[in-house]
């Protein structure tokens, strides 16, 4: 119970981080509109999944060398940039259904297996150098020194396993009937709105 506080402290920023819009949140919803449930849960769950890397080289220091080096730190903004700017081509083709098409407007695409929305998630997440100042002031502001090691181990499985359980009830959420109808025929329009956050995300990276 010692490290209650210091834990109570690492989930509450780590809900706001999850929950502020960013790479994750619109690769998750363009999957969720585009591709279904089942391809929004499997990016969830790389997403899930990259965060146990960014926990693997905090805990032997890696981020800070990341961090304190520019042009490390600079390639991989620029490579996170180029990703989501191949996101963002996808997203911003969608367009309104064609003839017959239009009856079935409402459901998913097909052709993205789980394995490549599972690395989606996963490259989406794991590129991001914002991720990586993230887990740097988490594990030197944050997490106390002194904390042993297996307990430092057990905050980054919990970090781990809330991200991928927020992002699938966020893709729980958004294919719902209910949604799925909201959304109907013009979901495309939602595709390209996170084609252009893709976009923005990307400019925000570069260029600082």
């Amino acid at each position: 119970m010692q490290y209650m506080n210091e834990f109570l402290t690492i989930a509450l920023v780590h809900l706001v981080a999850v929950a502020s819009p960013g790479p994750d949140f619109a690769i998750v919803v363009r999957n969720s509109i585009a591709y279904g449930r089942r391809i929004a849960i499997f990016t969830s769950v790389g997403i899930g999944l990259a965060i146990l890397l960014h926990v693997a080289y905090s805990l032997v220091g890696l981020s800070v060398v990341i961090a304190t080096t520019p042009w490390l730190f600079t390639t991989f903004s620029y490579l996170a940039a180029a990703y989501l700017l191949y996101l963002a081509f996808g997203a911003l083709r969608s367009g309104p259904p064609k003839g017959d098409a239009v009856i079935e407007s409402t459901q998913p695409q097909k052709g993205i297996s789980a394995k490549k929305a599972l690395w989606m998630g996963f490259l989406t997440n794991g590129l991001n150098p914002k991720a990586t100042l993230f887990f740097l002031s988490l594990f030197t502001a944050i997490i106390d020194i002194n904390t042993p090691f297996s307990v430092k181990l057990g905050y980054g499985i919990y970090l781990a396993l809330a991200t991928g359980l927020w992002f699938c009830f966020l893709s729980y959420m958004l294919s719902t009937s209910k949604v799925a109808e909201l959304i109907g025929r013009k979901g495309y329009w939602l595709d390209r709105a996170m084609g252009v956050l893709l976009v923005g995300l990307a400019a925000k990276l570069v260029l600082g």
